[in-house]
């Protein structure tokens, strides 16, 4: 029993680290040990192995860690399935078109968190490049994020919840009132918005997509300055709202 709890645990170190080099700017051995909550010698010897393994590269040069091919290999296989991000790529091109600002597909990942996992960036010149591909938040702290959460079970927010305030102080001007308020405030609305909250002058609103038993799968957020959100919310709502049913009903036509 001992050997099998073992085995389980270094299965979930292993995921955590690959799910850190997923973060933009995270290569070396102490931002992959400090993003997946590991201390530097756990870190090395799982990275050393799945390098070995070819899920993980390393630059023998810059001494930096990177995805290997075996992931890609691995992400080619999704290719035959139902592609989500395919199903919304469409629709990202045609609201960066509509809006010109940047959109992003969000994608919850580890249970507590939100990955950003496709971004279009339209035209206007000053756009919000403070999430990539990769980027990860704490599920409720984002508008993408947001709207993965609030739309979960009560029962799931209540787990979820003490797990994000451990992450708080890294967003100093979110408390876990205001949190919990705007679970509340953004079911009612229909949508999340977030202005100011995380970077000064820049927001975002988002929608869930909803999935075929009428949970949260994903979430498809608009990211601007914050005078160009608030200027045009109804209008950014419904474009959201139309294409995030969309991505949601593949069979519609």
């Amino acid at each position: 029993m001992p050997t099998r709890a073992s085995a389980i645990n270094s299965v979930q170190k292993s995921c955590r680290i690959l799910r850190s080099l997923t973060e933009p700017r995270v290569n070396r051995l102490s931002e992959i040990a400090a993003q997946a909550g590991l201390n530097k010698v756990t870190t090395l010897r799982i990275l050393e192995v799945l390098t070995r393994e070819g899920f993980v590269r390393r630059d023998e040069k810059t001494k930096t860690y990177s995805l290997g091919n075996e992931v890609f290999i691995l992400a080619a296989a999704l290719r035959d399935r139902d592609d989500l991000r395919a199903r919304a790529r469409p629709s990202l091109v045609r609201l960066a078109a509509m809006s010109e600002d940047s959109v992003l597909l969000s994608v919850r990942s580890g249970g507590t968190e939100s990955v950003c996992v496709d971004k279009e960036v339209g035209s206007f010149p000053i756009r919000a490049n403070y999430l990539d591909i990769g980027s990860r938040r704490p599920l409720g702290i984002g508008a993408g994020a947001m709207a993965l959460l609030a739309w979960q079970s009560e029962a799931e927010i209540e787990a979820i919840l003490p797990l994000v305030e451990q992450r708080l102080p890294l967003s100093p001007k979110v408390s876990m009132s205001w949190l919990k308020n705007e679970i509340d405030r953004s079911r009612e609305r229909g949508y999340s918005v977030f202005l100011n909250m995380l970077v000064d002058r820049m927001g975002a609103i988002g929608v869930p997509i909803f999935g075929a038993d009428g949970r949260p799968v994903a979430a498809l957020s608009i990211a601007a300055l914050s005078d160009r959100i608030s200027s045009r919310l109804d209008q950014l709502v419904d474009m959201l709202k139309r294409e995030a049913e969309i991505i949601g009903n593949p069979k519609r036509t």
